[in-house]
C-alpha cells in the first residue's frame, strides 16, 4: 500500500515539473540579482548560470561603464537611462584607473602599478600586480586556453589567463608576457605585439584585445603596404606570436576614423566605422559563429549605415578617445564624448538618430568608457559572494 502511493506521488511530482527548455526561458528573463541566490536551488540550475550558452542568451540589459578621476557609474539604457555610482571597493587599486576594458564578462581596470579584474554584479575582483621585472608594462585582456574550439565552455573548465605588454620607453618594439591565474605568476614567452610578415611590418590600432572563445583579437594594418584592415588573433593555447586572422570589411582612409570591434551575440564580431570627413557611420556583423581556428571563413554583412552628415565626431586624437558601442534589437547605442570631453549617449534606430543625452552628473571631462552586460561568470580564484551591487 505504502509502496503504491509512493510511486503515485512520484508519478504525479513528474507530471508537474515544467519541460527543461521552458525552465531556460523562464530562468533566462529573471534578474541576476535573483539568479544568484537560485544557485542552492539544485546542481542543475547551479550549472546552468555557469553555462555560456544560458549566459549569452540571458535577458540581461547592456550598459556603460564610465570611469573618472574619483569615481566609477553605471549608465543603463532602458526603459529611459539611469546613472548609477558604483562602490570602487577593488583591493589593490591605489592610482588612477588608466584604462578601463570590457573583456570576457568581467571588467578590467587597469592603472600603472597593476590590474583589477571585476564582476561589479557579483562584486568580485581580483589584483594583478604589474610585472616589477620588465619596464613600462600594463595589462591588455584577458582570454583562457580552448584547446578544442568549444563555445560552450563552462566557466569553471576555462584556464584563465591576461595578457601583458612590454617595451623600452619612446619604444615602438613591445612583447607580450602572460600571467596566468592558477599560479599566480607572470610567464615572459618573448613574443612580439606586432609581429612582421617579411618586410611587412604590422600596426595594432588598439592595445585592448576583444575576447571571444578564450583569444584575444585586435585590429591592425600593414604599414605603409596595405589598404586593408585585418583582425590579429592570439590563441593561449598555442603561445605564439599573434597571427593575421581575417580580413576587415574596410579599407584605410584618414587616421582620424573610429574603427571600433565588439562581440555580436556572444559568437560573432561587429564593427563600427565612422568617416572622420563625412560623418558616416557603417555597421558590419559577421555572417556566422566564429571558428578560432578558421579566418579564412569569416564573411562579413552589411548591418546598418547612417548617412548623417551632422552626426558628431565619435574619434578625438588628444586625448585619444574610441566610441563604445552596442547593438540590441537593431538599434545602435553609442557612449562618445564630444569635443570638451562631456560624454553623450546616442541611440540610432531604421537608419536615424533617434535621441542623444548629455551625461550632466558625470562632471570630470574626458572619462574612459565601455560596454558591460551583467553576468554570472565569478571573477577566477574568487569566493562567490551573495551580495550584489545595484547596477
Amino acid at each position: 500500500m505504502d509502496s503504491t502511493k509512493t510511486k503515485k506521488a512520484t508519478a504525479a511530482h513528474d507530471q508537474e515539473q515544467l519541460p527543461w527548455e521552458l525552465v531556460e526561458e523562464i530562468l533566462s528573463h529573471v534578474p541576476p540579482v535573483s539568479l544568484v541566490r537560485f544557485r542552492t536551488v539544485c546542481k542543475r540550475w547551479n550549472a546552468l548560470f555557469n553555462d555560456k550558452r544560458f549566459i549569452n542568451n540571458h535577458k540581461s540589459t547592456f550598459r556603460f561603464i564610465i570611469s573618472t578621476e574619483s569615481k566609477i557609474y553605471s549608465v543603463s539604457i532602458d526603459p529611459k537611462i539611469v546613472v548609477c555610482e558604483l562602490a570602487l571597493d577593488i583591493p589593490g587599486i591605489e592610482s588612477e584607473i588608466i584604462h578601463l576594458v570590457d573583456c570576457d564578462e568581467f571588467l578590467l581596470c587597469c592603472t600603472d602599478q597593476g590590474a583589477a579584474v571585476w564582476n561589479p554584479w557579483l562584486k568580485q575582483s581580483r589584483w594583478i600586480k604589474a610585472d616589477a621585472s620588465q619596464p613600462n608594462s600594463r595589462v591588455d585582456g584577458i582570454g583562457y586556453v580552448n584547446n578544442n574550439n568549444n563555445n560552450n565552455m563552462r566557466a569553471e573548465e576555462r584556464r584563465y589567463k591576461t595578457i601583458g605588454s612590454y617595451g623600452p620607453d619612446q619604444s615602438e618594439e613591445s612583447w607580450l608576457e602572460i600571467y596566468d591565474f592558477v599560479s599566480d605568476t607572470w610567464n615572459d614567452h618573448e613574443i612580439e605585439v606586432e609581429p612582421s610578415q617579411g618586410d611587412k611590418e604590422v600596426t595594432s590600432l588598439t592595445r585592448s584585445g576583444v575576447s571571444l572563445n578564450g583569444n584575444l583579437y585586435w585590429v591592425a594594418y600593414y604599414e605603409k603596404t596595405d589598404p586593408l584592415y585585418h583582425l590579429l588573433n592570439f590563441d593561449f593555447s598555442k603561445k605564439k606570436n599573434p597571427d593575421l586572422f581575417c580580413y576587415l570589411p574596410c579599407g584605410r582612409n584618414h587616421h582620424l576614423d573610429a574603427l571600433v570591434l565588439r562581440v555580436f551575440k556572444g559568437d560573432r564580431f561587429s564593427l563600427l566605422r565612422q568617416c572622420h570627413v563625412t560623418k558616416k557611420i557603417e555597421i558590419w556583423v559577421t555572417k556566422n559563429k566564429i571558428n578560432i581556428e578558421n579566418g579564412a571563413d569569416v564573411v562579413w554583412m552589411n548591418f546598418m549605415t547612417l548617412p548623417i552628415s551632422n552626426f558628431p565626431s565619435l574619434h578625438e586624437e588628444f586625448p585619444y578617445s574610441q566610441p563604445s558601442y552596442f547593438i540590441d534589437d537593431k538599434r545602435l547605442v553609442l557612449c562618445s564624448c564630444d569635443e570638451t570631453g562631456h560624454p553623450w549617449i546616442y541611440v540610432v534606430k531604421e537608419n536615424k538618430l533617434i535621441s542623444k543625452v548629455q551625461l550632466n552628473s558625470v562632471v570630470d571631462p574626458w572619462p574612459l568608457h565601455c560596454t558591460y552586460c551583467p553576468c554570472l561568470v565569478p571573477v577566477p580564484g574568487v569566493p562567490r559572494e551573495e551580495v550584489l551591487l545595484p547596477v
